[in-house]
Order: structure tokens, then C-alpha cells, then sequence
């Protein structure tokens, strides 16, 4: 054991070696400290859950856990009874149960478990539970897969023992797409073991006969290795090689035959030309080659498939992120727990503290924390006030809290992060459809030039006519050529996924890789987002409260930044008939009297000086000047764009003087102010029109022209900007460092592109000509050709690497 585990092992100690943590968990201890006797000392526990749970550790003789752990365990929970019984309920199981010999089995999701201590105890401990059949736990998915005799226990039972020692479990959502992924992944385990025993055997027997140099083996020495290898890969052709076979025939009845044509073909030749040789006794049998060719390209698949597998893997933890399980509070104050999926708008969800909120909705009662890594990659939890949105997936830190549910279901911000990944994994972008294109005519023009070098050598050498025409059917299988962009561009977007930035467009990345100018828009981008009230002045009558009041219900339910400027300060006025205005501000009906308030030509019908004002249209009644400062990260970003060779623009809505100033403070020379959303349009398609490849940068809020017009378009983290659809790429939050990261990334994967075509496209121009000359064996063409699909996919691969913005 290390030195940092065995330090990491103990509680933390204070300078004077004194306990400064929970013995079980190492959060903070209170004043009082519960304590407890382990291993013959005296312990110090954070809640009596804690020490109960080390006491049953030492009475159950599985003290050794803490000497072997590398990291602390969970906080151990106490009052969990209403949530873990109703695991008990049909409703809950449905879905997440199954049979099996011996009673029922689920799988749990438990964040606790953090090293192999952790599973090894979770093992030992639920394994002596009465009715618990099997327990297997996984501490680096963090699964505990469960089975049980329901007739001896209820499966509440062994859950109440794992939260007693601190490893909280829920339901894992999303089972059904990981048990099937799980099932395909061990049949392909099964098909590529087969085909490698079988490899081995074929290419055993084959030696043996390619040995046979002068033909003195007896025939029915022959004969009989023939056959031994024919059984050997039948199995292999037809089990192990269906996926390709299928492949052909879905190709074939598209009439589009790609790269699946030319492999199952190649393998079909190759063992039916073999079971004819076999059968008249000819000179020569390829089963070494069939059986070759199956085994290299399942692996070859497999690492496809991993590839793939990396990608989605932000999807998974999405659909994951949402509970199965939430806690409803009813009408007369009284709590109970129910399916995620029955929660509808109006109720109100309770969060337990360290649990993930089930919907989007607003935070009642008392400020709280909120970690939301997995939404917006915010490394430390989020103080929120009564009042503040709160996103499903979130999870509640240090304290309960209410939620009034909003939206539910599909409607969740979490819910559309995970439609804008699964749509950005489904694009194919103009060069991958190029990629497909040039393919499907290599695979017609292949077969044509087999069927010319069959001719040919039925002239030249007939015995070799179909070996150097199988070699050549496969070794140009155009694998590499397929795979050279799909999978750079399925890796690419993983790792986007990864950085905080979701696809919503198939080329964003090439745009992206091309950019040579970036245009910002500055309110709720390059600015925080939190305007602040620096002066107001009142007129005509009314007081700086008033106008405050009034101004406040017309910005209650709008979106704009600005609008938090005047948070809270309502007074209770409500406003109808809201209309906002692009570029000039928002109208609506305050107690009976119609109000405007924005620019001064649109609220108060006078010269613009930059303030907001608050008007009828034609008479003033307070003038606001606001402050925004820029984002923390923003100097930094703009830094690392002009790095990168990009050039930076801001273009603002604002006065000149703030915008002026703002750009000074971020030392960007090229600035526009008061520019209306067609001015911004017209600004980028001025550069365009100079030949420059435009990225815009906005809000999502007023600026969907713009976004629809530049090259490539970002728009940063908020439910509106989430839900526009005019942009091409989406921030799950406002980092500004996401962005050099993901020109980064689009400028690697441009690279990682052309580096595969490069490499498929030599490979086939030099393999083709060596093939048809005769000078390929067939199970070395199959060598090659897996390798050159391998190259590729490991290349692609070096894009899942993304050091953190």
C-alpha cells in the first residue's frame, strides 16, 4: 500500500495528529462529535449514521476495510426509510427487475464507492443480509448488481444495509439501452473469441499444407486437413462473419453496395472456392484466409466500436443523471415517493441533501446548493436563491430542498442536452457523405477490376487466377476509407461533449477549424450576465420606488440579461400584453397604463445617450444607467482566440461609451456599437464577402439572425440558448474557455481527417497494384487491410484526449 493511500486511508488529522474528520467519511465533525470504539480505539464520527455504521463493521469482522481503503466512504445515512421502502413497490421495480434462478436481480447506481475497499466491503456486508442470494459490486461503474429471494427478504432490506454504511443507492435509469449494449458486447466477445481459436487452427492446418512443397503428402493425408479445417471454419464464416453478411445484404437491396459488399464477398469466395477445391481435390483451399480475414476485421470493429462507445458516453450519463425515484410532496404537508416520469408540472419535489433533482423548476424556501458539473462543467456547487431556476440532473449539496416542479419529462434543460448529443452523433457532415460517396463507386469500380484481373491471369496462370483475384477483393476493402472520417468526427464529438460544447450542425467542426474571425456579442456573453443598477433618476411625479416597480414587472418573465438588473423589485405590480422588442426594448400594460422601456428613441422619444429609460413612447419617467463587468474568464479567452491567429470583434446593442470602454478593458480593437440584429447580420456578411470564415458568438436571445448567418455560430449556456436552434454549436455553460478549446479540437480533428484519407487513399494505391501483380497472398491482403483499418481508428482515437479548458 502507497504512502498517499495509507494517508488518504485514515481520518485527517490535525497538526497535532488530533482526528480532524469523520473516521468513516472525513467530512468536517461538528462540535460534538459522535464517537464510537473501532479497533480498539476510540473514534471520532461527523453523525451518529456514521458511527453506526463503524460499529457494525467491527461487530460483522470487516474492520480490515479501513486499513485497505484508498479513499473515504460516503456519509452514511439515517433517515432514508420512506425512499428505500419504496423499492419495495411493483411500480418501482417494473423495468429495473428482473427473474433469475434464485430469486429476482437488480442493479443499483451507488456514488459512494470510490476505490476497491469499497466494492470489496459492499460485497461482504450485503452478502450477509437474510435472502440475499448474490451481491457483486463495481466500484469503477459504481453498480452493485443485487439478487434476492423475495420470499425470504423484501429488497428494501439489503438497500437499507448498503446506506447504513454510506453508499446511498438508486435506480439506474436508461437499463434497457446498457443491458442491450452489454448483450452485443459479449456476443461480439464470443464471435472475435471463436474466430481467433479458430485462426489459429486454420492457419495450423494451413502451414502444414503450404509446407507440402514437392506434393509428396498422401491425399488422404491432405484430404483429411482439408476437411478438419473446413469444419474448423464454417462456424467462423457464417456465425462469426454475420454481421458483415447481413451488412451485403442490406447493401444489395439499397442497391449501394459500400464496404460490408466487398467483405462478406471476399470471405464468401474464399470458403466456397475452398469447399470446391475440397471437393474435386484441387491444388490449392483459402480457408486460412476466410477464417483470417473475419477474426482481423471483428477486431478492427470492436475498436470502431470503442471508439464510438467514448462518444456516447456523455449521453449515458445524461440519461443517467436523471433519479428514477423522487420524493412528492401532497396537499396537506405529507411526503411520499414516487416514479420521476408521474411528476407534473405544479408539484412540489423534495431533494434530499446529496441527491440529484428530478426536474427543472424553482427553488422554494431557503437558499441552496447546487453541484451541476454535468450540466454546465462548474467545478463547485452553486449557491442558489428562493426563486432561482434549478435544472433536473443537478444535485442538492449541504442542505434539503423544495422544488416547484416547472417541466418534466422531455421538456428538461437536462433532456435536450441529451437530444442536442444523440442528434450531433447522427449528423454525417459533407466530408464523411464525400467519404461514403467515393467508397460506394470504389467498391463498384473493385469489382469490375477483379473480374479484368481474373481474366487476365486465367490467360497468364490459371491455377492463381482466383488466389490473386481474392487477394485483391481483399486487400482493397475500402475499411480505412470508410472509417477515415465517421470515426474522427464520432471520437471528435465525444470529446466535445467532454469540453462542454454540444453540436447542434454536421460541419460545425470544419467551420469551426476554419475560422479566421470571431464576432461577440457583449450583454450575457463577453459580459457576466448580471447588469447592475448603477443610477436611476425618476421624473414626472413618481420616485426612483415606483419607476423600480414598474420597470421590475415588465422584465419579470423576460429572458434579456438586463432583466436581472431589476430582480425582486416588483413591489407586486403585474404587467400584460408583454412584447418584446429586438434591438429596442420590451412594451407592455402596467396597472392600466401602457409603458416601453429600452432605448431612449423607443421608451421616451428622445436622442439616445446610451442609458435605459422607462417611458410611455413619448414622455420619460426615469432614466437607468447599468453596469455590466466583463466575465472573469473573459480577457483570458479573447487571449487564447488571438493566439490561436482568430481575429476578435464585439458587437453590441449598447452606447458607444460602455461599449467603448468594455472593449478597452478586454483590449479588443475592433467594436461596434448600437447595432440592431440586422446591423450584426449585415457586419458578418460584410467580412464574409472579403473572403473570411465568421464564427459568431451570442446569447441566443436577439440574435438569431446573426447565428443563422455566420459560418459557424456559438451560443452560450442558458435554456433559451439551448433550445435555438440556430446555432451550430451550444455551451452547456457561459466558460468562455470552451471556445479556444473547441477551435482547438476542430483544428485536430481537420488535421486527424486528412491525415486518414491520406493514409487510406496511399494504402489502396499501393496495395491495389501489388495485389493484381500477384504478390499478396490472401491472409496477408487480410492482414493489411485490417491493419489499415486499425491505423486509422487508433489515430482517430487521439481526439477522446481533451485537457480541460
Amino acid at each position: 500500500m502507497s504512502a498517499g493511500a495509507v494517508a488518504t486511508a485514515a481520518a485527517v488529522r490535525d497538526a497535532q495528529g488530533v482526528e480532524a474528520g469523520c473516521f468513516h467519511c472525513s467530512e468536517p465533525l461538528p462540535a460534538a462529535p459522535a464517537t464510537a470504539h473501532v479497533d480498539g480505539q476510540s473514534r471520532r464520527f461527523c453523525c451518529d449514521g456514521c458511527a453506526a455504521a463503524a460499529q457494525w463493521i467491527r461487530d460483522a469482522n470487516l474492520v480490515d476495510y479501513y486499513r485497505l481503503r484508498s479513499q473515504p466512504a460516503g456519509r452514511a445515512a439515517v433517515d432514508l426509510e420512506a425512499q428505500l421502502a419504496a423499492f419495495d413497490r411493483d411500480d418501482i421495480q417494473a423495468g429495473h427487475v428482473r427473474d433469475v434462478d434464485g430469486g429476482r436481480e437488480i442493479t443499483v447506481l451507488t456514488d459512494g464507492m470510490r476505490c476497491a475497499a469499497c466494492a470489496w466491503l459492499i460485497d461482504r456486508a450485503v452478502a450477509r443480509e437474510p435472502g440475499v442470494v448474490e451481491v457483486v459490486a463495481n466500484a469503477v461503474t459504481g453498480r452493485v448488481r443485487i439478487t434476492w429471494d423475495q420470499s425470504a427478504t423484501a429488497l428494501s432490506g439489503p438497500l437499507r444495509r448498503l446506506a447504513a454504511l454510506g453508499y446511498v443507492p438508486w435506480l439506474a435509469t436508461g437499463t434497457d439501452r446498457e443491458r442491450e449494449r452489454r448483450a452485443q458486447r459479449n456476443r461480439d466477445l464470443v464471435r472475435i473469441g471463436i474466430a481467433g481459436l479458430a485462426s489459429m487452427q486454420a492457419m495450423m492446418f494451413a502451414e502444414a499444407l503450404y509446407l507440402d512443397i514437392h506434393q509428396q503428402m498422401p491425399v488422404a493425408t491432405r484430404d483429411f486437413l482439408r476437411w478438419i479445417t473446413f469444419l474448423v471454419s464454417t462456424p467462423v464464416v457464417f456465425w462469426c462473419g454475420w454481421p458483415f453478411i447481413a451488412g451485403m445484404l442490406r447493401e444489395l437491396r439499397n442497391r449501394h453496395p459500400g464496404m460490408d459488399t466487398l467483405i462478406a464477398s471476399s470471405t464468401l469466395l474464399a470458403y466456397f472456392a475452398s469447399v470446391w477445391e475440397t471437393l474435386r481435390g484441387g491444388t490449392h483451399v483459402w480457408y486460412d484466409a476466410a477464417v483470417m480475414f473475419v477474426f482481423l476485421l471483428l477486431g478492427a470493429r470492436m475498436l470502431e466500436q470503442r471508439a464510438r462507445r467514448i462518444a456516447v458516453a456523455q449521453v449515458d450519463t445524461l440519461a443517467r443523471a436523471r433519479p428514477a425515484l423522487s420524493t412528492r410532496e401532497l396537499a396537506d404537508g405529507s411526503r411520499e415517493v414516487v416514479p420521476t416520469a408521474s411528476l407534473v408540472a405544479g408539484d412540489i419535489a423534495c431533494v434530499a441533501a446529496g441527491d440529484a433533482v428530478p426536474a427543472d423548476g424553482r427553488l422554494l424556501d431557503a437558499p441552496a446548493r447546487f453541484e451541476e458539473a454535468l450540466l454546465t462543467g462548474e467545478a463547485h456547487p452553486v449557491l442558489h436563491q428562493p426563486g432561482d431556476t434549478i435544472y433536473a440532473g443537478t444535485v442538492c449539496r449541504e442542505a434539503p430542498a423544495r422544488i416547484l416542479v416547472e417541466r418534466v419529462g422531455a421538456g428538461t434543460r437536462l433532456s435536450e442536452l441529451e437530444t442536442l448529443v444523440e442528434r450531433a452523433q447522427s449528423h454525417r457532415p459533407r466530408v464523411a457523405q464525400l467519404a461514403d460517396a467515393i467508397s460506394g463507386r470504389f467498391v463498384a469500380g473493385i469489382l469490375v477490376v477483379a473480374v479484368l484481373v481474373y481474366i487476365g491471369w486465367r490467360f497468364h496462370d490459371p491455377s492463381r487466377a482466383l488466389e490473386v483475384t481474392l487477394a485483391l477483393l481483399v486487400i482493397s476493402c475500402p475499411c480505412a476509407l470508410s472509417l477515415a472520417v465517421p470515426t474522427a468526427i464520432t471520437v471528435a464529438h465525444g470529446a466535445l461533449a467532454k469540453l462542454g460544447v454540444l453540436a447542434n450542425d454536421a460541419d460545425a467542426l470544419g467551420s469551426l477549424a476554419a475560422a479566421t474571425d470571431i464576432v461577440f456579442d457583449k450583454t450575457g456573453t463577453l459580459g457576466s450576465g448580471r447588469p447592475t443598477l448603477a443610477r436611476v433618476e425618476a421624473f414626472g411625479g413618481l420616485d426612483v420606488e415606483d419607476v423600480l416597480a414598474i420597470a421590475s414587472a415588465l422584465e419579470r418573465d423576460s429572458l434579456h440579461p438586463i432583466a436581472r438588473a431589476f430582480d425582486g423589485q416588483d413591489a407586486g405590480l403585474g404587467a400584460v400584453d408583454v412584447e418584446e422588442h429586438p434591438g429596442q426594448g420590451i412594451a407592455g400594460t402596467v396597472e392600466g397604463r401602457g409603458w416601453r422601456l429600452g432605448r431612449a428613441e423607443f421608451a421616451a422619444g428622445r436622442a439616445d445617450d446610451g442609458a435605459l429609460w422607462l417611458g410611455d413612447g413619448a414622455e420619460a419617467a426615469a432614466r437607468f444607467v447599468l453596469e455590466e463587468p466583463p466575465r472573469a474568464d473573459a480577457a483570458a479567452a479573447i487571449a487564447a482566440l488571438r493566439g490561436q491567429g482568430i481575429d476578435v470583434h464585439l458587437s453590441s446593442g449598447d452606447a458607444a461609451g460602455p461599449v467603448t470602454a468594455f472593449a478597452d478593458r478586454l483590449a479588443i480593437d475592433r467594436a461596434a456599437s448600437r447595432q440592431s440584429p440586422e446591423d450584426k447580420l449585415a457586419g458578418v456578411r460584410g467580412l464574409q464577402a472579403g473572403g473570411r470564415v465568421v464564427a459568431m458568438v451570442g446569447d441566443g436571445l436577439n440574435d438569431a439572425p446573426v447565428l443563422a448567418g455566420a459560418d459557424v455560430s456559438i451560443a452560450i449556456g442558458s435554456g433559451a440558448a439551448l433550445a435555438h436552434r440556430a446555432a451550430s454549436l451550444v455551451l452547456t455553460a457561459p466558460s468562455l474557455l470552451r471556445i479556444p478549446a473547441a477551435v482547438a479540437l476542430a483544428r485536430r480533428t481537420r488535421a486527424v481527417v486528412r491525415q486518414n484519407l491520406a493514409w487510406a487513399l496511399g494504402y489502396n494505391l499501393v496495395a491495389i497494384p501489388l495485389a493484381a501483380a500477384g504478390l499478396v497472398t490472401p491472409w496477408v491482403a487480410a492482414l493489411g487491410m485490417a491493419l489499415s483499418s486499425l491505423i486509422v481508428t487508433v489515430n482517430a482515437l487521439r481526439l477522446a484526449r481533451v485537457p480541460a479548458p
